[in-house]
């Protein structure tokens, strides 16, 4: 019996996809076959996106979570012409565009890098709340629909269930995910690892569920007409697959649904590949080939994708002539251009809280950038974002007028979801919540740094000083962990992470200024939850605290000093009080420095780096974290004073007795120092 087009279309992808793998000896085919149906109706009849402008603002996006079936893509989208056939026979080699797990490429029609599982559709729920927000603002232009793909390892994950619950709430009836259901895992069945009720759960959230036989072309469609129809919640397409569809052993019979299927060349399992693509319709001496027949249908396709997004390109440029200040606002909007801003004007309260200090921005912000998202973890009232919420509004469903989305305590989901609105284009994300609970967020943050998102960190809480609530919300080692990223370049060269903590409240102003004005990669605002002094500039403060642009300055500074005295954070007022102290009683001369970011302060010459650090000079470093956040920078003949060890519950003034952290104690280990190195 002859196949029909569709078949053979899908069967050309899973063709293809093994190939790949067989050829790398290295990769994951038995999913991708599953697949390959629904891939291949999606884009060649529903997805939406214009093929000579793949980066289209307008189109409709596809977020892969399950970046292990990175052969499913790559076979589709060279099906749609935007690989090479090298490309494919070069399947996860050094230097190829086609990585073991997709990264970023937009131009090629990957929205997203993935791999550590559930992180993929939550980013699909990101991309819908900034689509939602900006049809707000501009006459629902922005309709457009987001599709993710998901297996049963990201439901498992537990980002699943912050995603679920947040798009459930919203009402996200532009998302539309698929989940490819199969039953195998790449360790063991999914009925040895779990028993729940997927499409009970979903529901209970608010989605629409249809449960599909993804095999069947007819059901496809049927599950993405529902899904395109739904006006109230987002849709969740369960899709029957099997695992390896179309493998058969060397005596041809079938071999379907195996685990080893999963994460093994065909070639190293029980079915055989030559076999197997005989199966599939392939000529297992050109595998890497498209089927003449498929060839001719995808060629029509592309011809109807740019004919339909050319109708689409006519009328927003007629809504564009009937609102100019709209469409220019639209482009900036998606360029990343800023506003006109004054950060100097910005009004600061003496000897505040660097939390404090960033709400009195956050409310700036909030009046001038007007596609900045806030989202907070429950802690908008205490992590200060609430200084941005008083003046906008919580989203909600139906009504995304807001900027604020309240998460919920979901630190990870938050995340991601914001690296899902980067990622859209057109918003700047923030999300904060206290520093101890960014160990919740480093897999997203490290995604962020991966696909040089400009997403915006708050960390508020930021040491032992959070008193009270004791050693599980006092960080200790969370600045290290963070300024590890500082240290890793991204694939464009450059430091993959800012991290900013700044030493009062004019530093705050400045710290804010360069997270705004970073486009290209992630940046953290490390802030205190208590008082701090205000360090003493030379007015205008915001003038003199800007040099912190630079990484690090001098805020005290003396002709060839004896001694050189490092931190930052709150710290530097301690450092700057025990200075006083020692030039009194010690008659020395002391510089102070105010690091805000080693990885800015290193990419600063050499000259202007030893101006601040003298070379082989005398360096005392505070930190309030582990000794290493500062050991790279006081050089070989200084030395931190830091923590080896977790808080305890008392407050904050008593910790700082306790830990040493007090002007008087610290004048006292400089002496010792200072004696040693002497």
């Amino acid at each position: 019996m002859d196949k029909t087009i569709d078949q053979l279309s899908a069967d050309n992808i899973r063709a293809l996809a093994i190939s790949m793998v067989e050829k790398a000896n290295s990769g994951h085919p038995g999913g991708s076959m599953g697949g390959a149906d629904f891939m291949h109706i999606l884009y060649s009849e529903y997805l939406k996106y214009d093929p000579t402008e793949m980066n289209w603002i307008f189109r409709d996006r596809f977020f892969m979570d399950a970046g292990h079936l990175s052969a499913l893509m790559y076979a589709q989208y060279y099906l749609l012409g935007n690989y090479e056939k090298t490309d494919l026979e070069n399947f996860r080699q050094w230097g190829s565009v086609t990585p073991g797990h997709p990264e970023i490429d937009v131009k090629r029609g990957i929205e997203n890098t993935s791999g550590p599982l559930g992180q993929g559709h939550v980013m699909g729920v990101g991309a819908a709340i900034a689509a939602k927000f900006l049809s707000e603002k501009f006459d629902n232009l922005f309709d457009h629909k987001i599709y993710g793909f998901i297996t049963d390892g990201g439901i498992q994950e537990e980002i699943s269930q912050g995603a679920g619950r947040i798009a459930g709430h919203l009402g996200l009836n532009n998302f539309i995910m698929f989940y490819d259901s199969n039953d195998v895992q790449l360790s063991s069945m999914t009925d040895e690892v779990t028993s729940e009720n997927t499409a009970a759960k979903y529901e209970s959230w608010g989605w629409k569920v249809i449960t599909i036989d993804a095999h069947n072309h007819t059901q496809i469609r049927s599950a993405l007409n529902a899904a395109n129809a739904e006006l109230k919640r987002p849709t969740l397409i369960i899709g029957r697959t099997i695992m390896g569809k179309g493998c058969v052993t060397s005596e041809g019979t079938l071999y379907e649904g195996q685990c080893e299927l999963h994460g093994k060349p065909i070639g190293a399992t029980k079915a055989d590949f030559i076999k197997t693509l005989e199966n599939l319709g392939a000529d297992p001496q050109d595998s890497f080939a498209i089927y003449s027949s498929v060839e001719g249908h995808y060629q029509k396709v592309l011809e109807q994708k740019t004919k339909d997004a050319a109708e689409k390109k006519s009328k927003i440029l007629a809504w564009e002539s009937q609102n100019p200040e709209s469409a220019i606002k639209i482009q900036q909007f998606f360029s990343g251009e800023l506003p006109e801003m004054d950060f100097s004007s910005i009004s600061q309260k003496a000897n505040a809280a660097t939390r404090d200090a960033s709400a009195e921005v956050l409310g700036y912000l909030a009046e001038k950038i007007e596609n900045m998202i806030v989202s907070s973890a429950d802690l908008s009232n205490s992590d200060k974002t609430d200084g941005f919420l008083k003046k906008t509004s919580v989203m909600q469903k139906d009504n995304f007028s807001g900027a604020f989305l309240q998460a919920g305590v979901a630190e990870l989901t938050m995340a991601a979801i914001a690296n899902g609105m980067a990622l859209h284009g057109g918003v700047i994300p923030v999300v904060a919540t206290f520093f101890v609970f960014s160990d919740y967020m480093k897999p997203a943050m490290r995604l962020a740094a991966i696909q040089e998102l400009p997403v915006k960190y708050v960390f508020t809480h930021d040491s032992f000083r959070v008193g009270e609530d004791g050693p599980t919300h006092q960080p200790i080692e969370q600045e290290a962990q963070i300024r590890l990223l500082e240290k890793i370049k991204n694939h464009s060269g450059r430091q993959s992470f800012l991290a900013l903590r700044p030493a009062d409240a004019a530093e705050t102003s400045v710290a804010w200024q360069m997270a705004v004005e970073n486009k290209t990669t992630p940046t953290a605002l490390i802030l205190s939850r208590q008082n701090i002094k205000d360090l003493p500039y030379k007015d205008p403060k915001f003038a003199a605290a800007s040099q912190a642009k630079k990484g690090g300055y001098l805020i005290k500074e003396n002709q060839n000093p004896d001694l050189t005295l490092i931190g930052n954070g709150s710290e530097v007022a301690t450092l700057l009080e025990a200075a006083s102290e020692l030039e009194k009683t010690k008659q020395l001369k002391i510089n102070v420095a105010s690091i805000i970011s080693e990885g800015i302060f290193r990419s600063q010459p050499k000259e202007y780096q030893e101006s601040i650090i003298p070379k082989d000079g005398l360096v005392f470093g505070l930190t309030a974290g582990l000794s290493i956040n500062l050991e790279s920078l006081v050089g070989s003949r200084g030395i931190v004073y830091g923590l080896d060890h977790f808080g305890y519950s008392a407050p904050a003034s008593v910790l700082d007795q306790k830990f040493g952290f007090t002007a008087e104690n610290i004048s006292n280990e400089i002496v010792k120092y200072l004696g040693i190195a002497h």
